[in-house]
């Protein structure tokens, strides 16, 4: 008996591409098929929905419960390729689980951008997974192919080829009607009058909606010794929905699409988190372009704290003087040794330099107060 899923497909992408995301997933669920296969194949009239179109509020760590019980109840994963996901550590995550479900097959590649196999991480557009598990190619979709000179055609056609490959019928089963269908919608709307048209274009681009994009401005001493920014979460606040977006470095900006034009001046809740960066919790006006300062939690690398500790004796050890990186402290009655190293300074490791003989004379940051460091 053939498996029951609960979704028709489950699309995987990077926030960065979250309207190819929304466009293929209201395409492929409000899609028509001709009656005939319908009749043929028992099928409804939209035969592929529901597809799952999973949210943008990802957080660092591993993939959620609630997506791996969605990725096993859906039959199909489309993954949604661009220089971006291919970047995206959790799309490679949701590809390796899905795979790991034993439904290789079942996985298609719809490309937006980019170019696959280019060996350059501003052009490639598979994850690296894709090459790792060995999925196979012929199941990907470009929607640069340049069948015809139009570009809507070549993308129309994309989608085609896609809802045939997860359906299982021949291409041209469905792209001639497909096909004569956007002409005749095209020949609908060139009878229609031109002038309205232009007397509207006005008012319907100031109530489009926009992409707040949100850049990030470390205004803390610069560092290159300590670890870059890498997995913050950045989150805003827009109505009753809160929207987040994952940034790996500083260079990178935070996007949240399609917010409604009658929210731009509004203020809304701004949020940042990241390990060894101080959080930020800020109200601040919604534009397209917004700047959020950030800056480094001082104490991570540089409050420098351990015991001194005598292995042969099984005692602590006071009095000790001890230099860190141009800084002394002098152990005390219970072989505690504390300092603070200034941000400029601060690295991931430090040479200690003490009045006695040391086993160990590297201490690697951060550190607690429960570090031991022994002495000969």
């Amino acid at each position: 008996m053939e498996q029951v899923y609960k979704y028709f497909a489950f699309i995987s992408y990077s926030s960065h591409d979250t309207v190819w995301g929304k466009r293929l997933q209201r395409k492929l669920e409000n899609y028509r098929m001709p009656t005939t296969l319908c009749r043929d194949h028992g099928w409804q009239r939209k035969p592929m929905k529901p597809v799952f179109f999973a949210p943008t509020d990802i957080q660092p760590g591993e993939l959620s419960e609630e997506l791996k019980q969605r990725l096993t109840a859906s039959r199909n994963l489309i993954v949604i390729c661009s220089p971006a996901s291919a970047r995206s550590v959790w799309v490679g995550r949701e590809i390796a689980f899905f795979h790991s479900l034993g439904r290789t097959k079942n996985i298609f590649f719809f490309i937006v951008d980019g170019k696959p196999h280019s060996r350059d991480k501003a052009t490639e557009c598979f994850n690296p997974v894709v090459e790792e598990l060995g999925l196979p190619e012929q199941l990907g979709v470009n929607i640069h192919e340049k069948n015809y000179k139009w570009r809507v055609m070549n993308r129309e056609r994309a989608y085609v080829q896609l809802i045939t490959k997860l359906l299982g019928i021949e291409f041209d089963a469905i792209w001639q009607r497909h096909k004569r269908r956007m002409l005749e919608k095209a020949a609908a709307w060139l009878s229609g009058g031109i002038i309205v048209l232009m007397s509207l274009v006005g008012v319907w681009q100031m109530g489009l909606p926009f992409d707040a994009v949100i850049s990030l401005n470390e205004s803390t001493e610069c560092n290159d010794k300590l670890p870059p920014l890498k997995d913050a979460v950045v989150t805003i606040a827009l109505d009753n929905e809160v929207k987040a977006d994952t940034i790996a470095s500083v260079a990178e900006r935070a996007v949240f699409v399609n917010v409604p034009s009658r929210l731009a001046g509004m203020k809304a809740r701004v949020t940042f988190s990241c390990r060894d960066f101080m959080d930020v919790d800020t109200v601040m006006p919604i534009s397209r372009d917004m700047a959020l300062h950030i800056r480094r939690d001082t104490a991570v690398y540089g409050n420098v704290c351990f015991r001194l500790w005598n292995p042969r004796t099984e005692q602590t050890v006071s009095g000790c003087r001890v230099e860190i990186a141009g800084y002394k402290a002098v152990s005390d009655a219970d072989g505690y040794v504390s300092l603070y190293i200034p941000l400029s300074e601060q690295c991931k490791l430090y040479s200690i330099r003490a009045s006695v003989p040391l086993l160990d004379s590297v201490l690697y940051m951060p550190c607690v107060k429960s570090q031991i460091i022994c002495v000969k």
